[in-house]
């Protein structure tokens, strides 16, 4: 059995991609590059003689990992679910404990979720190096080769060679995000690389390290993974235990303090896809250089990133910049002042707005719902329910409903009616009925829902039975 355990880290909100990339639904989910999403392309990364991936991310986006491993045919580890976020080196300390529960032996090979390789045979070279050195209880990191003064990385400075001709090196220091003129020095100087997030070392060298330098996040994660509660792949901690826990990431909590840490050099195409000008940088582009996706005409447009997630988008005489539209949001950026984007997103939380907190899609472990349209008294959603998925039993105290079926077959609970519904075929659900949906087919089942009544927000449900354990919340 292979002692080699991935860990893939499925949390941060992806502000900097806003329009597309939502608190609920943030970039890792997303099919960026191809028709798969950055986490999916995280898992086919792997190394193949490993066990499953250990997964970790919030409960609210619980049911997207699995959703988006299910596509893939993978069946994980264990998704651990973060009550609260706590960074890294928690986070790996959860996974660290998870895995030698497995393999008193287990090697973690962490991973980011929302990252973007190019080349994947290097990459999968460095971990092989990468894992040598662990298996002598180095704390080891990649470190990307830079190909730019980057501003919005941090860096790391190599020491001295682990052994002659190993291209291998003890870490120095770990340098936070410098300024440009920094940064051009530290690029001259060959000594320096970007600080790419990834880590491979032995789980109980991480815990023992942990414990040494932070015994507060130690104690504080062994006591939350004790008493775990299993729910199909989904593993539950305890929350309290874990809320108590300082929030600290892993450099600042263990590579910073360790003499064990070490750096592999690692060029392989590496990007964190951080901003629409990185992703632009990896696109694909046309004679103008422009990367174009989804109905996009551009007339005397160069140099752009330009993105239509359903209605046409027309330009013309520009240079330089970023337009991303999506349902219910549009941005149009300078594609030098990109980075701003998350002063945007802070002005819609100040302003107690959505939109940054979800798309007009939303996502449920069911399928989804697309809110088509709304007024003061009444909203119009197209549901999609996947095949076998049932919605939960339940009720609304302030909403009638009204279901038509356009594609599939509906098994409708109404009262105390139960009955199938086919295309072209509708039921009408007063307030306060005790209802369910549930698609019994093959083939997804689509259907537009009316609502009307005095409040429409999502929170008006009471839960009888729901077969993925949620409450009333969603």
């Amino acid at each position: 059995m292979s002692n080699y355990y991935p860990v893939i880290l499925c949390g941060g909100s992806g502000t900097r991609l806003w329009p597309l990339s939502r608190k609920q639904h943030p970039k890792q989910f997303i099919k960026l590059f191809n028709d798969h999403s950055l986490l999916q392309n995280t898992i086919f990364r792997l190394p193949e003689d490993t066990q499953a991936p250990i997964f970790i991310c919030n409960k609210e986006h619980r049911f997207i990992v699995a959703e988006q491993t299910r596509e893939i045919k993978i069946v994980p580890k264990g998704i651990i679910l973060e009550p609260v976020g706590r960074n890294t080196a928690p986070a790996i300390a959860l996974a660290a404990f998870k895995a030698m529960n497995d393999n008193p032996d287990a090697v973690l090979l962490i991973l980011p979720s929302d990252q973007n390789i190019l080349d994947v045979n290097a990459f999968r070279t460095a971990i092989d190096e990468a894992h040598k050195l662990a298996l002598k209880d180095k704390l080891v990191t990649f470190g990307i080769v830079p190909t730019e003064p980057h501003t919005g990385y941090g860096y790391i400075k190599r020491g001295s060679e682990i052994s002659s001709n190993s291209n291998h090196y003890n870490v120095s220091e770990f340098v936070e995000k410098p300024d440009v003129d920094i940064a051009k020095g530290y690029v001259e100087s060959g000594d320096y690389y970007w600080n790419s997030g990834m880590f491979v070392f032995k789980a109980n060298t991480y815990l023992a390290e942990l414990k040494k330098f932070r015994p507060d996040i130690y104690y504080a994660c062994a006591l939350a993974i004790k008493n775990v509660k299993h729910d199909s792949d989904f593993v539950k901690i305890d929350a309290e235990a874990f809320a108590a826990c300082p929030n600290e990431s892993v450099d600042y909590a263990v590579m910073e303090h360790s003499t064990n840490a070490a750096v592999v050099p690692l060029a392989a195409g590496w990007s964190d896809v951080g901003s629409w000008s990185s992703l632009w940088q990896e696109s694909e582009k046309d004679e103008n250089n422009n990367a174009v996706k989804g109905d996009v005409i551009t007339e005397s447009t160069r140099n752009s990133f330009i993105l239509s997630s359903g209605k046409l988008v027309a330009t013309i005489g520009l240079d330089n910049v970023v337009i991303v539209e999506t349902p219910d949001a549009i941005l149009v950026a300078d594609k030098d002042k990109v980075q701003s984007v998350k002063r945007i997103v802070s002005k819609l939380e100040t302003a107690q707005r959505t939109e940054h907190i979800h798309n007009r899609a939303v996502y449920r472990p069911w399928g989804r719902f697309d809110s088509i349209d709304m007024a003061e008294r009444f909203q119009v959603k197209r549901i999609t329910v996947k095949p076998g998925a049932k919605l939960s039993v339940q009720k609304h105290h302030h909403r009638s409903e009204h279901w038509i079926v356009v594609l599939g077959t509906a098994k409708v609970r109404n009262g105390d009616r139960e009955f199938l519904l086919t295309e072209n075929e509708s039921t009408y659900i007063p307030i306060g009925t005790i209802h369910s949906l549930e698609n019994p087919g093959k083939v997804p089942l689509e259907l537009i829902e009316v609502q009307s009544g005095s409040y429409l927000g999502e929170d008006d449900i009471i839960r009888y039975e729901d077969k993925y354990g949620r409450g009333d919340d969603k």
